[in-house]
């Protein structure tokens, strides 16, 4: 039996763990050299050895037998069901009962997205976006997430093509200046067109962006503490509190800029970075325009308040342990969406239920939203795949 059941759910994140070779087995040869090789360290000191078994690929038949009878509450990460294989991640999917998922990586964007060298940054993309299609090439609910730096306006619209033709259904792009501008820069309306154009959004996603707070505030004179997983890399409390900052301080000023007005095809979602903060993000919003409209004439051309704009255009994933509920009587229904993180630990081992409860009373209508109308708003393909309202 499925653990979704009963309406069609769209799961806006999942990830592929990588084998050590994902980007180098699909990297050009005149640039495999010049991109580093993989590495797990942000997923702590176990993600070594995970990685090293993953490199076996020896599991027995008993081993998957116990994994598929409890494929969301069981073995996480490099253990999970289909955590790197793609005929056993779409026996996971069945299992899961989703009718699609976004597959994103979970560590490779390191090994390439913030290299100077241009020329083997946007080979890293272009291996990266070969290797996550490949994953998901053998089945439609399998949704490849391309990487996409803007640092070079021209360059990222030959890289966005090539995404789009190797069947991508979101491309994800670092929440920071994009290679010293603003992303309303005039210089990169292309991209934001041909995004718009295609139906495919662009997402932010945690991993694309700084994950931690200035060390600084890390000084208190007593040991610093570990992350979760009992490394230094990943996210500590203090960290959790400013983590979507990156992304609001991206998203605000994409929209200050006019990007959502202009193109008003283009989609957008932030992933895995909470959502408690989007309320008062677009309060913030709908103030600035109404008070800086006076001196900054781009504003008060705006058709629509910013919370307009994202009520249509942007979509964001609370985290299971955040009151989804409250989030939508604070702000709109229209703007969350379901995530499962499978196969992070970080998703949790029952995230529809822990969902279910933080909606509470809400309505049929609202749950529908949830679940299903607002990705496939986010990615409209998918109403090809299940039926959404």
């Amino acid at each position: 039996m499925a653990y979704a059941q009963g309406r069609t759910f769209f799961d806006a994140d999942s990830h592929v763990m990588e084998p050590a070779d994902f980007i180098h087995a699909y990297a050009d040869a005149a640039l495999r050299d010049r991109i580093p090789p993989l590495s797990v360290s942000s997923g702590g000191p176990s993600a070594v050895a995970a990685l090293t078994r993953a490199g076996a690929r020896s599991r027995t038949a008993e081993e998957t037998a116990e994994l598929e009878r409890n494929v969301i509450g069981g073995a996480k990460n490099y253990a999970a069901l289909g955590a790197f294989e793609p005929a056993e991640r779409s026996r996971a999917l069945d299992l899961l009962g989703f009718h699609a998922q976004l597959v994103f990586a979970t560590f490779s964007l390191s090994t390439f997205l913030w290299l100077d060298d241009l020329d083997a940054r946007y080979g890293g993309c272009r291996a990266h976006n070969r290797a996550v299609a490949a994953f998901c090439a053998h089945d439609d609910r399998m949704l490849a997430v391309a990487a996409l730096s803007l640092a070079d306006p021209a360059r990222a619209v030959v890289e966005l093509d090539a995404a789009l033709e190797l069947g991508c259904r979101a491309v994800w792009i670092p929440a920071e200046p994009c290679g010293g501008r603003s992303p309303g820069h005039g210089d990169l309306d292309p991209v934001w067109a041909r995004m718009a154009e295609s139906g495919v959004p662009f997402v932010l996603h945690v991993g694309g962006q700084r994950m931690q707070i200035d060390e600084r505030y890390m000084n208190t004179g007593r040991p610093v503490p570990t992350d979760w997983l009992g490394g230094a890399e990943n996210v500590r409390s203090k960290d959790l509190t400013v983590l979507h900052q990156p992304a609001e301080e991206f998203l605000s000023v994409l929209v200050l800029d006019g990007v959502l007005e202009r193109h008003r095809g283009l989609r957008g979602g932030a992933i895995e970075l909470g959502a408690t903060w989007v309320p008062g993000m677009l309060r913030r919003l709908d103030h600035a325009v109404r008070i800086w409209a006076r001196s900054e004439p781009e504003l008060a051309t705006f058709e629509r308040l910013p919370s307009e704009q994202a009520r249509e255009q942007l979509a964001f994933t609370p985290y299971p342990f955040e009151e989804v509920g409250e989030l939508i009587r604070d702000s709109s229904d229209e703007l969350y969406l379901f995530s499962s993180d499978y196969p992070h630990s970080e998703g949790g081992r029952d995230p529809i239920g822990r969902f279910e409860r933080s909606l509470g009373e809400l309505s049929e209508a609202t749950r529908q939203r949830f679940y299903a109308t607002n990705f496939a708003k986010l990615v409209p393909s998918v109403r090809e795949l299940a039926p959404v309202d």
